[in-house]
């Protein structure tokens, strides 16, 4: 099992899809093409980019994971495929879409969450 974890404390629900994205950032003023289609390019960072999302979860569940996500920055501890090793980032989170929930034997669940964390 993976041991995704944020502020240090293990997350609290696993979730069902986990990708990684390795995004190379540009200066956007000094990189350009010239005339002949040739890239002069200014890498400034490489940042990472995670998009991760969970099957259904009941509402305690969607609670605390929503609240371990609800600071303006959080670190946050996953396996890097880059680094090859877990590895912990400051991240900020974007928006948190739940869709519909449901009641089932006195519990509510939500259908699902997909967020995406994006490094500092």
């Amino acid at each position: 099992m993976l041991q995704i974890k944020i502020n240090g404390a293990v997350i609290a629900a696993t979730p069902s899809e986990f990708q990684v994205e390795v995004l190379d950032l540009d200066d956007a003023e000094t990189t350009t093409r010239t005339a002949n289609g040739v890239l002069n390019r200014d890498r400034v960072a490489v940042k990472r980019q995670i998009q991760v999302s969970w099957p259904p979860i009941p509402m305690n569940k969607m609670s605390a994971l929503l609240k371990q996500m609800s600071g303006v920055y959080f670190e946050f501890t996953y396996p890097d495929p880059m680094e090859g090793k877990y590895v912990t980032k400051t991240v900020y989170v974007g928006n948190r879409p739940a869709p519909m929930a449901i009641e089932k034997n006195g519990v509510v669940w939500w259908d699902s969450l997909k967020v995406t964390l994006t490094e500092k």
